[in-house]
């Protein structure tokens, strides 16, 4: 499967949500995703079906002020 993670391509095994690329990608932080220009509810990771082609953006959130 062929991904753009963050602007950049990738390579990864088939996977078919969200929530398998979070684990597959080993990420254990809060983070908010966008998948194909859309923000995605937290509740939606495990729902929301990725395909070969798509776009990802996984952002970190970090606190302080």
């Amino acid at each position: 499967m062929r991904l753009t993670l963050n602007g950049k391509d990738r390579e990864a095994p088939e996977l078919r949500t969200i929530e398998e690329l979070i684990r597959h990608l080993g990420i254990h932080r809060m983070i908010v995703v966008e998948h194909n220009g859309e923000i995605i509810a937290r509740e939606e990771y495990s729902e929301r079906a990725i395909q070969d082609g798509d776009a990802l953006e996984i952002v970190h959130l970090v606190g302080g002020g």
